[in-house]
């Protein structure tokens, strides 16, 4: 059984959302677990549910609600009347608060000792378990009881968490978030001061110090008071230059190199290719370890890759390398400016741009000497082909290289590739449950499942529409689901924000040769049953072998899925029908091909 408070009060059991309705059942159910195997008094159930002024049914109500808790929760959670109240116990339950305090009390801990990779890692698994505002569905007394202090902790693990990230010198990476978190919370000195060391360490003094006197007057104006001891040291600090600005990149204090992004939230229906990926990771048996990871455009390669990355940090003391491979448009980056980079996190001096950048071979020759005998962990992420990622792969077999691609890779054996499918139509739901609330599913499942099938179960579509129904509370799903409907236009409901998975479809396309794209434009109308290379054939007017080598290059390309075999024994074929629907539009005719 799982529940969760942090976000809206919900409960699963065995994956499946337990229906539960009304404030008032969430709030005594939030009470219960707050209370953390104590018992809640009468008293105090009913002061969280109507405050001051309780009916003088309260009792009965409160056992009304109670009873509800029983018979939706099931044999595997007792809510035992214990005098003056009620206490609730549920033996191997998982409580979303609590596995936050244990990752977040570890976070600080390895924080105080100078572990700031774990640190980093653990405080952000923490931050993970909280989906919007906590305890959204429950009364407004248990909010102005509870949401304070839950507040407060999260607050304070995520400044930890911006510490660890500070220590490792991803100053770059967080400025952006510091810059929103100020804004928002502009009287948390401690936010304030880390914004100031990022600013200075990416070469903002000015910034730096035009962000402290907006603090001061802040505070003056807001609160009466002066700036405390640790926005005033950080302010002497930028102004004596003892910020560390001569260390500014991507190696931490230690020279260690941490170059990871934050790990996403919760990763809904990949447990078993997360554990495969850490158990090759964490076990080295002599094999040089090459692990890929690949699929269609935004089936979640590069989500799983750095959760996979994040959690094993323990593994490689002496660093994470991160690369992004390929512009947003598809087009390949030269492995010379990607190996720049990475020897700049590994400490190589002479690269900083004032001279000549040594030729490839030479960058080749001091990545391979930089990695040698180290414990590192390198991230490549969206390669195009084998010829850019063998440049890239570090020497000694202490070494280990996580690769996401859409296309499959020579040099990555089969047993070392995972090939990532779409979501099934319950973990589908989930993601949708997770971004909505259950509730807002649970009022119209029927729109529900018409939103899970129009996604087709494809985690970047699933992500958009889940971010869309956030963003309009006030909207039914019903009217998301009619927008999706029509076909032609459900590519352009697919997009929010950064969000878009037209765009991301397109690099899969322009890496195609012409023949192939001519293929892919043809199956545009065949809907999505599949079908085999003799049926292509016949519809392409080809022969059976040349349809098989184009249907094949569509594979590798993860535009094309193998769907079994046919009374031959010869492959089937199958379309995922987002590609379908991209496939048919005029972009895909007029993108022009890269390689």
């Amino acid at each position: 059984m799982d529940f969760r408070i942090l976000g809206p009060v919900e409960a699963r059991r065995g994956g499946e959302w337990v229906a539960l309705s009304g404030s008032k059942v969430h709030t005594v159910l939030a009470a219960l677990l707050l209370a953390r195997g104590r018992v809640v008094s009468d008293a105090r159930l009913g002061t969280l549910l109507w405050g001051w002024d309780p009916p003088v049914t309260a009792s009965a109500q409160i056992y009304t609600y109670i009873s509800r808790l029983r018979k939706h929760l099931g044999e595997e959670v007792e809510i035992v009347r214990r005098q003056p109240g009620y206490v609730l116990r549920a033996p191997g339950a998982r409580i979303d608060v609590v596995e936050f305090e244990r990752l977040d009390r570890l976070g600080r801990e390895a924080l105080q000792d100078g572990r700031h990779v774990e640190a980093q890692a653990l405080l952000t698994e923490a931050l993970g378990w909280w989906r919007g505002s906590a305890l959204s569905n429950v009364t407004e007394f248990l909010l102005e009881a509870e949401l304070p202090q839950l507040e407060e902790a999260r607050m304070f693990a995520l400044e930890n968490r911006i510490e660890a990230d500070l220590a490792l010198g991803r100053h770059e990476q967080v400025t952006a978030e510091l810059t929103g978190l100020v804004a928002e919370f502009p009287v948390r000195e401690r936010l304030r001061a880390q914004l100031m060391t990022a600013l200075y360490r990416c070469g903002r003094q000015a910034d730096a110090l035009h962000t402290y006197y907006e603090g001061r007057k802040v505070l003056v104006d807001q609160l009466g008071v002066d700036p405390g001891e640790a926005l005033g040291a950080t302010y002497q600090a930028v102004l004596g230059g003892e910020l560390g600005l001569a260390e500014a990149g991507v190696r931490g204090r230690h020279g260690v190199p941490a170059m990871l992004p934050a790990a996403e939230g919760e990763l809904t229906g990949r447990d078993g290719e997360l554990a495969a990926l850490m158990a090759r990771l964490g076990a080295p048996d002599g094999r040089p370890r090459r692990l890929l990871v690949t699929g269609m455009a935004g089936v979640g390669k590069t989500a799983l890759a750095v959760r996979v990355a994040v959690d094993s940090a323990a593994h490689f003391p002496d660093g994470q390398l991160f690369a992004e491979l390929c512009r947003p448009d598809g087009t390949a980056k030269d492995p010379g400016e990607v190996l720049v980079r990475l020897l700049r996190a590994l400490g190589e001096p002479g690269l900083d741009g004032a001279g000549p950048v040594p030729d490839r071979d030479e960058l080749v020759r001091l990545y391979r000497a930089r990695t040698a005998g180290k414990r590192l962990l390198v991230v490549l992420d969206d390669a195009a082909g084998d010829l850019q990622v063998a440049p890239l792969m570090p020497a000694g077999p202490r070494c280990a290289v996580l690769i996401t691609s859409r296309s499959r890779l020579a040099r990555v054996t089969g047993a070392d590739t995972v090939a990532l499918a779409v979501l099934d139509d319950d973990d589908a739901l989930a993601v949708l449950a997770t971004a909505a609330g259950p509730d807002r599913l649970l009022a119209d499942p029927d729109a529900a499942d018409d939103l899970v099938a129009y996604c087709g179960g494809l985690p970047l579509a699933l992500a958009v529409m889940g971010a869309r129904l956030a963003a309009r509370p006030h909207w039914p799903a019903r009217r998301f689901a009619d927008r999706m409907a029509d076909p032609r236009t459900r590519l352009a409901e697919l997009s929010f924000g950064d969000l878009d998975v037209r765009r991301a479809l397109l690099p899969s396309v322009r890496r195609t040769t012409p023949q192939g794209r001519e293929t892919l434009a043809a199956l545009a109308g065949w809907g999505t049953e599949p079908f085999s290379a003799r049926e292509a054939g016949t519809r392409l007017s080809l022969p059976e072998e040349e349809a098989e080598r184009l249907l094949e290059a569509l594979v590798d390309g993860s535009l094309l899925d193998l769907s079994g075999l046919d009374p031959r024994g010869l492959p089937l074929y199958r379309c995922h029908e987002l590609v379908l629907l991209y496939a048919a539009s005029p972009v895909a005719h007029d993108a022009p091909a890269v390689r």
